[in-house]
């Protein structure tokens, strides 16, 4: 299977989290899926680690390609048509990070690993 997660998915896989369902956990650590990560959340961790708020991924941003290339993810780039497709999602929501992980889902094929059930109204597949 296919999977991008969502921001806080991937902050509670690396924080080993209590509100990761041990379901996510497997699929996660399962090495036949294919789990990808958002340039998109590189930026909004690294944001949220400049501005205070995410004092305990200073060490996972710092190191953020081998952090997700170590847990066997692999990084999925912005495209131009990832871009686009998020600017032109419909709906009030306002984030853009959402906004483009949900592009690339619904591009790339990919299910969302999220608790957040704005991503399946921009009509993109998720699990939780």
């Amino acid at each position: 299977m296919r999977f991008i997660v969502d921001t806080h998915t991937l902050i509670w896989w690396w924080s080993n989290h209590p509100n990761l369902p041990s379901r996510l956990r497997d699929i996660l650590g399962d090495s036949e899926n294919s789990v990808y990560v958002s340039a998109a959340t590189g930026w909004e961790m690294a944001t949220k680690v400049r501005s205070g708020r995410l004092p305990e991924m200073v060490e996972p941003v710092a190191h953020f390609d081998e952090s997700v290339v170590g847990d066997g993810f692999h990084h999925l780039a912005v495209r131009y048509d990832h871009g686009v497709r998020a600017g032109l999602l419909p709906g009030e929501h306002r984030d853009p990070f959402d906004r483009l992980i949900a592009a690339q889902a619904l591009i790339e094929g990919l299910t969302v690993i999220t608790r957040d059930p704005a991503l399946a109204a921009f009509g993109c597949a998720v699990i939780w």
